[in-house]
């Protein structure tokens, strides 16, 4: 497996992706103070702010994505798979996964939906990508 441009792009998507729960925690500590923000839900969480609900939302949905997104990835590196439309796709992934994570949290409904479904055309690009190489 060679060390292909898609495997740092995924990198990033991880990191970007392990960083998106900052903001509705923080949130729920500025609200709800330390010692609330660190115990588990319960109703005193249903009074954060709309948009940090979303926040943790769209990290869900984040998250959700990754789990088809990665292995396809980390399949193409395997199988040493590297062209400009897997690079492309990758990159197009993580661009479209932080445009979703921003609309979705500023509450933007159609372009939510187009970034995910922009990141979800990246996926699909990778797996055709792979079948196609047989």
């Amino acid at each position: 497996m060679n060390n292909s441009p898609e495997l740092y792009t995924l990198a990033l998507i991880c990191l970007i992706t392990a960083l998106m729960w900052l903001p509705y925690v923080a949130a729920r500590t500025l609200k709800m103070g330390v010692r609330s923000a660190l115990g588990n839900s319960g109703p005193a969480f249903a009074d954060v702010a709309p948009w940090a609900k979303r926040s943790r939302q769209a990290h869900a949905n984040a998250v959700e994505n990754l789990v088809v997104f990665a292995p396809l990835v980390l399949t193409a590196a395997f199988l040493n798979i590297s062209t400009p439309a897997t690079l492309l796709a990758a990159k197009i992934y993580l661009v479209a996964r932080v445009v979703h994570y921003a609309v979705y949290t500023a509450g933007i409904p159609v372009f939510r939906t187009l970034a995910f479904l922009t990141g979800f055309a990246s996926t699909l690009t990778i797996a055709i990508s792979i079948f196609s190489a047989r």
